[in-house]
């Protein structure tokens, strides 16, 4: 049966360009996830957003001269064209500066203070008196108080992933002045995470699917005792506080972003189906929610954002799982988009084509651990695998069949022990991938489906049809029959990680329509009302990621190579 699934990518800030950290991280295995699950025939909403509050804006709107709305208009569009570019098929891709997220974030705080989850205190809040305002967390930098690491910003370190009060950090500095600021009395919003201390800690205990660094930090955080936590701020960029008297502060970026994930998923219903449609994905209890995200913004997904729905609506669903990525460096060192120390993703689509790049990054994809980007394993995995692997089978049977086979999908005759020996293993392969993509395993899966693909070639190498059709045109066509089953099968199974690529192979068997829609993604409006979103027919969802056969007859034709050897390899560092 259809089991409704919920893809929810972390949203990017709107004050620079996407990077490969970022798509390597959330994007692309969102994605990829996404894909396999439309193939199963399960109905699946992505959704995401660019997170347009906070001080990351503002400071992008001082450094460019722009008004903040400016810079997430600017960003918001060059996050659409790449998002397009590379194939990351959204449902909806929308922003947090839409009246529906506002009217849905002040509803779920004005809920959360009528359910006595939010309180008023006093707290001590970084002033800057040269420029005589207060700083918001990003105006502020200095050292780790846990760690001691010394590029430490606001109330997050970068480099051991904790979070503490802005006014815990050692050494702090004003960016705006230059100077060190004063701690200055002010009064905020918190939410009282303690008082869920237990029911998030019995519900965190059952998620044993969780990937291992996700569950240790989740239960890090809930041993040290969860702490009130400020859910507003002394700035001038952000939703406003819905309470009277509270007109000069706006609600936190984190609490509000965060909210992003049930307000798009109105937003989607609301423009594309019933204004209901999103509680198939919220209410619905066989539903499942997968969180794509980077492992810095882990407690945000399973410790506040649970929170913020057990206050405001126990019928709601909380996450499933949260798949949360490790960090993808270069040369060692993490990507920064501050600091602009990145592989930009914009400038790597006009060097590669999207499936190159795509297949790269899942190859390397940081599920355990953090993973690094080099120029030369590029090269290498690209040349190796893509090229030498999957392309050079697909080009070596349509060449061999377009000048020794009329160009047209010869008969099978009778199965041998080499076709029912290959058959298993296309059959093993399909369960095998079909599971490590369910449990978001997304690097095992492309592994094994490549691994399939060499398990054709060596079958191509034994039974040799080249050499065969010499002597015996039959069993030279019926090899060749064999193999084309396999290659439509093993195009299947990399679908979700090449899906152009994909379609060039369906096409091959006469498929024009290929394994995703035509009209897959697109994007719709001008300025701020542009969104990036889905088009597609109304069909009855159908499981197709299954073995499917080539149909013997279909013509044939000299294609061009599926991939290009990469000659160069020093460009892609940046």
């Amino acid at each position: 049966m259809s089991r409704s699934i919920a893809v929810f990518a972390a949203w990017p800030y709107a004050n620079g360009d996407l990077h490969l950290g970022h798509v390597a991280g959330a994007y692309l295995p969102a994605d990829i996830f996404s894909r396999f699950h439309k193939l199963k025939g399960n109905s699946v909403m992505m959704v995401s957003g660019s997170d347009s509050h906070g001080t990351p804006i503002t400071l992008k709107a001082k450094q460019e001269g722009l008004t903040p709305k400016e810079v997430v208009e600017k960003y918001h569009e060059r996050f659409i064209q790449d998002f397009l570019k590379l194939g990351i098929g959204f449902n909806l891709f929308t922003h947090t500066l839409t009246e529906n997220h506002k009217n849905i974030v002040q509803k779920i705080f004005l809920k959360l203070l009528e359910e006595g989850a939010l309180e008023i205190k006093e707290t001590e809040q970084f002033y800057d008196p040269v420029v005589n305002m207060f700083l918001a967390d990003r105006y502020v930098r200095g050292t780790c108080p846990l760690c001691k690491y010394e590029r430490a910003r606001g109330d997050e370190c970068e480099n051991c992933g904790k979070t503490f009060e802005a006014s815990e950090i050692l050494n702090p500095i004003s960016t705006l002045s230059e100077t060190v600021p004063v701690l200055k009395a002010t009064e905020h919003y918190f939410l009282m995470m303690g008082k869920f201390q237990e029911k998030l800690d019995e519900w965190v205990s059952k998620q044993s699917h969780w990937r291992g660094h996700v569950q240790s930090l989740t239960r890090a955080w809930i041993q040290d005792g969860l702490r009130s936590r400020a859910v507003t701020r002394d700035i001038d960029w952000g939703i406003p506080v819905p309470v009277s008297g509270w007109e000069s502060k706006v609600i936190y970026v984190w609490f509000d972003a965060v909210i992003g994930y049930l307000s798009a998923s109105v937003e989607f219903a609301e423009v594309f189906g019933g204004a209901e449609d999103w509680k198939k994905w919220w209410n619905d209890l066989d539903a499942r929610s997968y969180y794509f995200i980077g492992k810095d913004n882990i407690p945000f997904h399973t410790v506040i954002w649970p929170i913020e729905l057990m206050a405001y609506d126990t019928s709601l669903n909380l996450p499933y799982d949260v798949p949360a990525n490790n960090f993808l460096n270069i040369e060692g060192e993490k990507f920064s988009t501050s600091r602009g120390y990145a592989v930009w993703l914009r400038d790597m689509l006009e060097k590669v084509e999207p499936d190159v790049l795509r297949y790269y990054l899942t190859t390397i994809s940081p599920e355990t651990k953090d993973s690094n980007f080099s120029s030369e394993e590029f090269k290498a995995k690209h040349n190796g695998e893509l090229v030498a692997a999957w392309g050079n089978l697909v080009n070596r049977v349509i060449g061999f069949t377009c000048s020794k086979l009329e160009a047209k999908i010869p008969n099978k005759g009778e199965l041998t022990d080499s076709d029912t020996a290959l058959l298993k293993k296309r059959d093993e392969a399909f369960k095998v991938v079909s599971s490590l993509f369910e449990e978001v395993k997304l690097r095992d899966a492309t592994k094994e489906a490549l691994a399939f693909v060499r398990e054709i070639n060596k079958y191509l190498d034994e039974t040799a049809p080249w050499t065969t059709i010499k002597t015996d045109l039959a069993k030279a066509s019926h090899s060749i029959a064999v193999a084309f089953d396999m290659i439509r099968s093993a195009n299947i199974l990399l679908a979700p990680v090449l899906p152009h690529t994909a379609d060039k192979v369906e096409a091959i068997f006469g498929n024009t329509n290929g394994l995703f829609p035509k009209s897959y993604s697109t994007s719709v409006g001008e300025g701020l009302d542009k969104h990036l979103v889905l088009k597609t027919e109304d069909l009855e969802p159908e499981d197709v990621f299954l073995p499917r056969d080539a149909v013997s007859g279909t013509p044939i034709e000299k294609t061009t190579p599926l991939f290009k050897l990469i000659e160069e390899a020093n460009f892609f560092t940046s």
